[in-house]
């Protein structure tokens, strides 16, 4: 899969002229060389027609402050702002432009219509939840780890779908996230916003061998163990940090 994303990333490359990264691409990576912030944007956006946006980024002598407005900012360079989350795109000439410009950029997925969506939790509780999903032989699509998070890639689902499966359970934690129409979901390999890296726990795997297709879970497959798992933190999780 990794060397078949790297020719198709290659090729794009070639395609629009645009010079090969100081890092490896897709297809080295298993080198133990982690791929650029564009070759993973080009990889979502133009291979896994994904749509992505720069996020804001950091500023500052040290880059700890976010490079937005707010001084108080919660999520410091792990945010959309300019562009705005209504850019984002899948086409691989406009992704190019964003990141020849600002190559240290985060790539932000743009959750929801087409797109996969998520729900994320603390990561202690994920990684309990991911053990009981797998012993209960559900399969799992992509996962996106970030020190303090974990995210769980599902297809795509409606507001209304899922009010009404949280409306049936008797409590929903308030630090299980969901990332869906209208959201954004920060993707590898980009900083974190606290500290460290994002990166992917599970990688995006075809439907079937040879699909062009991802597989992804419904989120009705996930929701439940997630719920569990994230109840049992402390304080029900509310006070882990994103």
């Amino acid at each position: 899969m990794r060397e078949i994303l790297g020719r198709r990333l290659q090729r794009l490359r070639d395609r629009l002229k645009f010079p090969r990264a100081a890092s490896r691409p897709v297809s080295e990576a298993g080198a133990g060389v982690a791929p650029s912030l564009l070759d993973a944007a080009l990889t979502c956006a133009a291979v896994r027609h994904w749509p992505v946006l720069p996020g804001v980024g950091r500023a500052g002598a040290d880059s700890r402050r976010c490079a937005c407005p707010d001084p108080d900012c919660v999520v410091p360079g792990a945010h959309p702002f300019d562009p705005g989350l209504l850019a984002a795109t899948t086409d691989a000439r406009m992704v190019a432009w964003w990141w020849s410009r600002r190559p240290t950029a985060p790539v932000l997925l743009a959750t929801g219509g087409a797109a996969p969506c998520a729900v994320s939790l603390p990561a202690k509780a994920a990684a309990r939840a991911v053990v009981r999903l797998d012993a209960q032989g559900v399969r799992l699509g992509p996962i996106v780890a970030t020190p303090t998070r974990w995210s769980l890639l599902v297809a795509p689902y409606s507001l209304e779908r899922l009010g009404e499966l949280l409306y049936a359970k008797d409590h929903v934690p308030s630090s299980l996230r969901f990332h869906g129409e209208g959201g954004y979901l920060l993707l590898p390999p980009s900083p974190a916003s606290g500290g460290g890296q994002v990166r992917w726990e599970r990688e995006p795997e075809p439907r079937w061998v040879g699909s062009e297709e991802l597989w992804l879970p419904e989120v009705e497959a996930v929701v439940h163990a997630l719920v569990e798992a994230s109840s049992s933190a402390p304080g029900g999780g509310s006070r882990l940090a994103y």
